[in-house]
């Protein structure tokens, strides 16, 4: 195990009825609110209600940008960048899933920024100063309300880029898993497949001696399984919900990836140039790419993990060969995917082959990606087309 500095700075207020703190929360930094959000499911479901009357009892005045897209756009930051100027904003409210707080955090960071927000993106250690940032989310996934990761797009020039900071960690998160009952099958099942990846990330390393983590990589992915066709099939089943909802901040904490060394993510990288070009829902992307990128890399050096992850996270026979059991694990995976109704082809998400190569260059562009079995750009293309 890899020496480690372990801070985790978010305050959590889980469960049932949260959204009764969020007053407090945000009048701990101030009183002048940039609310965040997408579309109108927050209003449907009522939040956006109670939240407004929350607001008004505690006189903190608010200002607000809506519509912020499932793969957040710069544009989005630039505008709210400009709106918390304009009107001496002091903390930003991200009301949503992790698009709507990624697209938060950097327009925290903008507002202290005299540039470009997207400089920002392309190099986050020009983020000196952000404001405080407070969630509510409605969608397990990304892991945002607990992290200090972002991803926003710009798709005038077909880039997706993943960015991060202490300094835009929120102060606190209000999960409530009722949030998430509107959820549809199909954003539900692409969250957990987004969550699951963030797990294989951190998990498919060739660090030793990290039992630990191992083992609660394997019990997240484990709850996963479970309740992602829990949730799919009975989106208010509240335990269901909320087990997903934990999961997905635990696995991008960074708890799972301490103490582990040279973690190099792969198909987050190749999703996102998928998203970039095409605009798909993120999750759907990893879920495709996942069981083919595994299929690839399995060799003498990977198999052990992949093994693995076969006995502790499918129940395996461990007495099987171990490559047998890395193939059985893989195609696990891949029909549990296509259980949840995810589509398992990027030809079903209208993606050909026309941009393999440009976008193998681009993820490549600094080298070779990822560490378990470090891809080349014709790695990156050979994945792609065997994802058609």
């Amino acid at each position: 195990m890899e020496n480690f500095c372990y801070s985790i700075r978010t305050k959590i207020y889980f469960g049932k009825g949260q959204i009764h703190n969020l007053g407090n929360a945000i009048k701990n930094y101030g009183d002048k609110v940039l609310i965040v959000y997408g579309g109108g499911s927050i209003k449907k479901i009522g939040l956006y209600d109670r939240m407004i009357n929350i607001l008004n009892e505690n006189n903190i005045t608010y200002k607000e940008l809506s519509g912020v897209d499932p793969n957040p756009r710069i544009e989005s930051v630039r505008e709210g960048a400009k709106i918390c100027r304009e009107n001496d904003i002091q903390v930003v409210l991200a009301v949503g899933g992790g698009s709507t707080i990624d697209c938060a955090k950097v327009i925290a960071a903008a507002v202290h920024y005299e540039n470009d927000p997207w400089d920002l993106v392309k190099n986050p250690i020009k983020i000196t100063k952000a404001l405080p940032i407070v969630t509510v989310l409605t969608l397990a996934a990304t892991g945002s309300e607990m992290n200090k990761n972002a991803v926003i797009s710009n798709m005038s020039i077909n880039e997706k880029v993943g960015t991060a900071s202490e300094l835009i960690k929120p102060k606190v998160s209000i999960m409530d898993p009722e949030y998430t009952y509107s959820v549809s099958k199909y954003q539900t099942a692409a969250g957990t497949a987004d969550i699951m990846s963030h797990i294989f990330e951190n998990y498919f390393t060739h660090t030793e001696a990290v039992d630990i983590q191992d083992s609660t990589a394997e019990g997240l992915l484990r709850t996963c399984i479970k309740y992602g066709k829990i949730a799919v099939e009975d989106p208010t089943n509240y335990d269901a919900r909320a087990n997903l909802m934990w999961a997905s901040s635990w696995a991008i904490n960074g708890l799972i990836s301490y103490g582990t060394k040279n973690i190099g993510w792969t198909v987050h990288p190749m999703e996102h140039e998928l998203s970039a070009y095409y605009d798909i829902t993120h999750g759907v992307g990893l879920a495709i790419l996942t069981p083919h990128w595994m299929k690839y890399s399995l060799n003498n050096s990977t198999v052990n993990k992949l093994a693995q992850y076969g006995i502790n996270v499918w129940g395996i026979d461990k007495n099987l060969d171990k490559f047998e059991i890395a193939n059985k694990a893989i195609d696990k995976t891949s029909q549990f995917f296509k259980e949840l109704g995810i589509p398992m082809t990027l030809r079903e998400v209208g993606i050909n082959e026309e941009k393999f190569e440009i976008m193998a260059e681009k993820v490549t562009a600094k080298g070779k990606l990822g560490t378990l079995y470090p891809l080349t750009k014709e790695d990156v293309i050979n994945i792609y087309k065997m994802s058609l």
